[in-house]
């Protein structure tokens, strides 16, 4: 039977690059207009939570997510980043916010079949991400029961750091992972980190059908111009 959460996800484009944009970079005082900005431009919203253990950052909150879902019918996608003993709970505080697509870490591995089971049960598309020293094989077990499959480019919850130099190489290896995983549902590969101008080339080269847009996209002097050449790599 195929899972409802992955109707959304089957329809994303297949023939260019996904446009995820990450929250982070948008105007936060003035959030509601510069997502209203953007909209024509995004098939979905990437919003990062960070705990301040698992993560050096602490952001984003449960209720901003709410207010997210109140001003856009674009997909969630929430990046959580979340030590173990709270995983679960965090799950169920962001399903209840309104996302669509939850993606864990790899590196929560000891809750991480609870934590896909729970995705399941509350009908949210399921998401891991792989920070850039983990073995992409470790994800090998886990891809059969993915919608997304996230590879970090740069260190977890840092700004502004240039693109690891196996990020291809990475990303050619789960994209190997998800073609032999056997599974019937569509698995999107996507890139997260040193997202730049002379980077998505690669990225999408190696693999990548989304790419998480911060500054390229809510920075770019045209954003108009700036997405017709992100679809047309």
């Amino acid at each position: 039977m195929t899972n409802p959460s992955r109707n959304w996800i089957a329809n994303l484009p297949k023939d260019r690059l996904i446009g995820e944009f990450s929250v982070w970079s948008a105007d936060l005082l003035r959030l509601a207009d510069d997502l209203a900005r953007v909209d024509p431009y995004v098939d979905v919203l990437h919003v990062d939570v960070a705990d301040g253990h698992f993560a050096p950052a602490m952001l984003f909150f449960p209720d901003l997510v709410a207010g997210i879902r109140k001003i856009s019918s674009r997909p969630i996608h929430v990046h959580l980043m979340a030590a173990d003993n709270i995983l679960l709970s965090q799950i169920e505080q962001f399903a209840d916010a309104g996302s669509d697509l939850i993606s864990i870490h790899l590196e929560n591995e000891a809750v991480a079949d609870a934590a896909l089971d729970l995705l399941d049960r509350r009908g949210v598309a399921a998401g891991m991400v792989l920070k850039v020293e983990t073995p992409v094989s470790q994800a090998a077990k886990y891809v059969p029961r993915l919608d997304f499959l996230t590879l970090l480019g740069t260190a977890i919850g840092v700004k502004g750091q240039g693109l690891d130099e196996k990020a291809g190489d990475r990303l050619r290896e789960a994209k190997h992972l998800i073609d032999t995983s056997g599974a019937t549902h569509r698995i999107v590969l996507a890139a997260d980190g040193g997202i730049r101008e002379h980077t998505v080339p690669l990225l999408r080269q190696a693999g990548a059908e989304t790419v998480v847009l911060g500054s390229l996209a809510f920075n770019a002097p045209s954003l108009q111009e700036r997405m017709a050449w992100l679809h047309a790599l």
